[in-house]
């Protein structure tokens, strides 16, 4: 249970999120979901109802006890991370309302967690992939559509949201694309022209008008084209060629952004292409190009 005025505290966080720094959806639902969670053990931990003022009284022993309870529910360090990353970010908008110091809260440590670096495919499979996507639908247009959402993921580094929030107002393709990435911060995307082949020819083939402000990409009924059908299609395409499960549409997006790093690409440049608001984000594709080179020098290297 979440007391009302709890529960209307998180709710004016979520609406500053959104208005203030262009939070998605589905990133407003996650924090929610975490920041009631950890309202809602509070609420069993003190045994009583957490209202603002208690809240304004967490110490550190409770957040130890919240931290312990929720690794319990076999929730793995990084998630957990992203957990306290919300209620921290919710603290300090509470704190910063009602005045009162939050640092109990805001001095709790997330656990350490083993980065997960980026998967890329080799140059080669990336191209075998989007070959073979052609082949997975008897429906031209269909085949085509596919075709282009996951050409536009390697050739332009889009996340696939990206790919498709755009409209037919983007036809025909030229050169570049402006992208509203996350947090609705704009990037001009160059467009290569495989990319641009690959959409013109499904837009030639689509039976539905594709006129501004109406989706590009669409459904098999016309309307807007579902992320996990390019999710499910591009499974059955790896399946096919023998690739591993990380053969995924967003590792097409990490592999444009390391292809770009072993050809001499500037990571500054990389960060911009991709919208990562943090150039930290980016680094992680120099830990895989280091892994590739380690490997590269494991082989060569003589063991005397």
């Amino acid at each position: 249970m979440i007391s009302p005025a709890a529960r209307d505290a998180l709710q004016g966080w979520l609406e500053t999120q959104k208005a203030l720094k262009g939070a998605a959806d589905n990133t407003l639902e996650a924090y929610g979901r975490d920041v009631a969670g950890f309202l809602a053990f509070m609420t069993g931990h003190k045994g009583e109802m957490q209202g603002i003022a208690p809240l304004t009284r967490i110490g550190v022993t409770d957040m130890r006890a919240w931290m312990a309870f929720t690794r319990g529910e076999n929730v793995g360090p990084r998630s957990l991370a992203r957990k306290l990353s919300a209620v921290k970010s919710f603290y300090r908008w509470l704190a910063e309302r009602e005045g009162f110091d939050a640092t109990a809260v805001l001095s709790a440590r997330a656990p350490k967690f083993q980065r997960k670096l980026p998967r890329p495919l080799a140059p080669e499979a990336a191209q075998d992939l989007i070959d073979t996507l052609e082949l997975q639908s008897a429906t031209p247009w269909v085949a085509a559509r596919d075709q282009a959402v996951v050409t536009l993921l390697y050739g332009c580094g889009l996340r696939i949201s990206e790919a498709l929030g755009l409209t037919g107002g983007d036809l025909p393709m030229g050169e570049a694309l402006r992208i509203t990435g996350k947090g609705g911060k704009e990037r001009i995307v160059p467009v290569i022209a495989p990319a641009r082949d690959a959409v013109a020819h499904y837009a030639r083939l689509c039976p539905f008008d594709l006129r501004p402000g109406t989706p590009l990409f669409r459904g098999m009924r016309g309307g807007p084209l579902n992320p996990r059908a390019v999710q499910k299609v591009t499974e059955a395409a790896r399946t096919q060629l023998g690739l591993p499960a990380t053969a995924t549409p967003h590792a097409m997006r990490h592999s444009f952004a390391t292809h770009l790093l072993n050809a001499g690409g500037d990571l500054r440049a990389i960060q911009e292409l991709l919208g990562h608001a943090s150039l930290s984000t980016t680094q992680a594709y120099t830990a895989v190009d280091t892994s590739r080179l380690m490997e590269v020098y494991r082989k060569a290297h003589p063991k005397g």
